[in-house]
């Protein structure tokens, strides 16, 4: 698998200020919660528990919350400039 990452300056319709955060499942099939930055995530048993997550740590802000449609792995190690790939893939929860 080839990984690509991008990132995501200013969604649409978002305030700045809201830190994106993605969510999808990984290899084995959990769920993964994870900032644009790199700066917060977790591993979830399902997608609401995923969405819950995001919503606390984003301040309420469900247009900022992006489903990745492709499996993606939680990195904490990941440098504040990288993102998980294919945000065109993406598609919005809100």
């Amino acid at each position: 698998m080839k990984l690509v990452n991008i990132k995501l300056d200013e969604p649409p319709s978002c305030s700045s200020a809201s830190p994106i955060v993605f969510i999808g499942r990984n290899r084995r099939g959990e769920w993964v919660a994870q900032e644009q930055n790199g700066l917060y995530g977790g591993l979830f048993v399902n997608r609401s528990q995923a969405v819950k997550y995001a919503l606390f740590e984003n301040g309420h802000h469900p247009e900022t919350i992006v489903e990745l449609s492709r499996e993606f792995e939680l990195d904490m190690n990941r440098s504040s400039s990288a993102a998980p790939s294919q945000a065109t893939a993406a598609r919005r929860v809100a």
